[in-house]
């Protein structure tokens, strides 16, 4: 293996460390540590000749996140806001935290932390390209889940939500979910066609 390679290997692991001490559990696993999973074999499946940075960026996206809870901030749209904000400063000083341990640069961390930290969205290819990736590793495996909490929602609530996520979408992503490449919720198919007009 290259000294190329191996810093990669051990950045992973101590990614897959710091998130295999989460104590919330989601198919017997630490729930953390599953979502960077998903989020790994998503980038593999979408764009698998990423950067080595996104490839990093997306396995970092909530790295250790029940260590900053919801219950932390305002109940309210402020603090909700306040709490996403935070958490991407987070994750993102994390992430460059454990960067440095595995021997990356300066230069590749402030890559990763960018995407990590979603700075310029739709201008940055790396930051934008996780975002597609966070919003098809939701659409496929958690939006049922949430929907399943959020059963009290109206259907327009619904349609507001999934246009939402679709905004925050490239056209690329656009296209890999409705041409085959994700598996979308069946039961709320109808609901994701109407919401993007198909």
């Amino acid at each position: 293996m290259s000294e190329h390679q191996a810093r990669f290997e051990r950045a992973i692991a101590l990614f897959d460390a710091a998130n295999g001490e989460d104590p919330n559990q989601d198919e017997g696993q630490p729930k953390e540590l599953l979502y960077a999973r998903r989020m790994s074999e998503m980038l593999g499946r979408f764009a698998p000749d990423a950067s080595e940075a996104v490839q990093l960026a997306v396995r970092a996206q909530h790295i250790r996140r029940w260590t900053v809870p919801r219950s932390n901030y305002s109940m309210n749209k402020e603090g909700y806001y306040a709490w996403r904000t935070g958490l991407y400063k987070f994750h993102a000083e994390t992430a460059g935290d454990l960067l440095r341990q595995a021997g990356y640069d300066d230069e590749v961390i402030e890559r990763v932390k960018a995407a990590v930290a979603k700075r310029g969205l739709k201008v940055n290819p790396e930051t934008q390209l996780l975002e597609d990736v966070t919003d098809l590793v939701f659409i496929e495996h958690y939006m049922l889940g949430f929907a399943g909490q959020h059963a009290d929602y109206t259907e327009e609530k619904w349609l507001d939500i999934i246009r939402k996520t679709w905004r925050k979408m490239s056209d690329r992503a656009h296209a890999f979910a409705t041409s085959g490449g994700l598996k979308l919720p069946e039961p709320l198919v109808p609901l994701i066609l109407k919401a993007i007009g198909a």
